[in-house]
């Protein structure tokens, strides 16, 4: 069986895949590219047997009929975390896991950030909606580096492109030369639910959906929080 994936849960399938195929179900491969670009080829007519894209992006393919809208099934819940270069002077002054108190101390780390990093994907979508909402967009505007499709922002912080990046927690732990400083504070946190769905192209619907079940178990749970992930 064939499937699509954003980047931000390729590991997570990988080993989810992985598992179900251990189980007896049928092998799955997956190819995982920037949510952006896979929307595209899904929308495009391109075949697979299932698509894992956040919910709306998911919802918005169910409504051209390219994915089964009965069958989107939410897999995992991905935060926003901060990250900084390990070698940066935050990196010095905040210890790993230590996350901003609240929404005044993230806009401070944006105001005195000479480089912002945020994704391509619903994160820095969401990102960029806040800012705006806080009315920082002209202030921080010549600052934002959006990282390319299928690049992670955990690249652009060991790189030393930004000093701040902001990406979903999965993509950031573990990352060489990232240090993360932890997940957006409650009164401004983002969070992405990743689902899957059969697509209408798919030569096996039937097998798919019994692919879906499976991530959606309780067999697979250890599996989502090993990768940072949480419950949908």
């Amino acid at each position: 069986m064939k499937a699509i994936s954003s980047m931000a849960t390729r590991h997570v399938l990988a080993d989810l895949a992985e598992a179900a195929a251990a189980a007896g179900l049928p092998l799955l491969q997956i190819e995982s590219v920037g949510g952006v670009d896979a929307a595209r080829r899904v929308a495009g007519g391109e075949p697979f047997d299932l698509v894992f894209l956040a919910v709306d992006a998911l919802q918005r393919l169910a409504a051209e009929r390219h994915v089964d809208p009965a069958s989107i099934t939410p897999i995992v819940l991905s935060e926003v975390a901060v990250g900084v270069p390990t070698r940066s002077p935050d990196a010095a002054k905040r210890p790993e896991g230590t996350a901003f108190a609240n929404a005044d101390e993230l806009r401070s780390a944006l105001r005195t950030a000479s480089r912002i990093g945020y994704s391509t994907g619903p994160s820095g979508t969401e990102l960029l909606l806040m800012i705006d909402q806080w009315g920082m967009t002209d202030e921080v505007r010549d600052r934002l580096v959006q990282a390319r499709p299928g690049v992670p922002v955990a690249r652009l912080l060991a790189e030393g492109e930004v000093d701040l990046g902001l990406q979903q927690l999965s993509e950031l732990v573990g990352q060489p030369g990232v240090r993360i400083l932890g997940v957006l504070p409650a009164d401004c946190a983002i969070s992405t639910v990743f689902a899957g769905a059969v697509a209408t192209s798919s030569s096996d619907a039937a097998g798919a959906a019994e692919l879906l079940a499976f991530f959606r178990s309780d067999l697979a749970a250890s599996i989502k929080s090993l990768h940072s992930f949480g419950a949908p």
